[in-house]
């Protein structure tokens, strides 16, 4: 094995379904084209995300009009140059940041 791989060890595990479920999985698992295993360890990484995710918003500073304000400003600070090719705003582009701070 070249040094730049590294190998994953992968650990079974016995898991018990209801029929239901184990039925239900395996449907949309044949549906996507993927192995039940596969199905069922995409479903598992993303629940886990959603977990993780829920519980970093739980520690997040609240946001509040202030830091909105000040992350707007800087948005719209003016640097003096052109944007880069691909940057720029598509023709007809209206701003709605304005008039939603004003109504704050």
């Amino acid at each position: 094995m070249p040094p730049t791989q590294t190998k994953t060890i992968v650990h079974k595990f016995p898991l018990r379904l209801m029929p239901s479920v184990r039925a239900t999985a395996k449907k949309f698992s044949e549906q996507e084209g993927v192995s039940l295993n596969q199905f069922i360890n995409t479903a598992v990484a993303e629940k886990l995300a959603h977990l993780e995710h829920e519980a970093w918003l739980s520690r997040r500073k609240p946001i509040d009009h202030e830091s909105i304000a000040q992350s707007l400003a800087l948005l719209d600070r003016k640097k003096g140059g052109q944007p880069e090719p691909g940057d720029e705003l598509p023709e007809g582009y209206v701003s709605v940041r304005k008039n939603s701070i004003a109504k704050r």
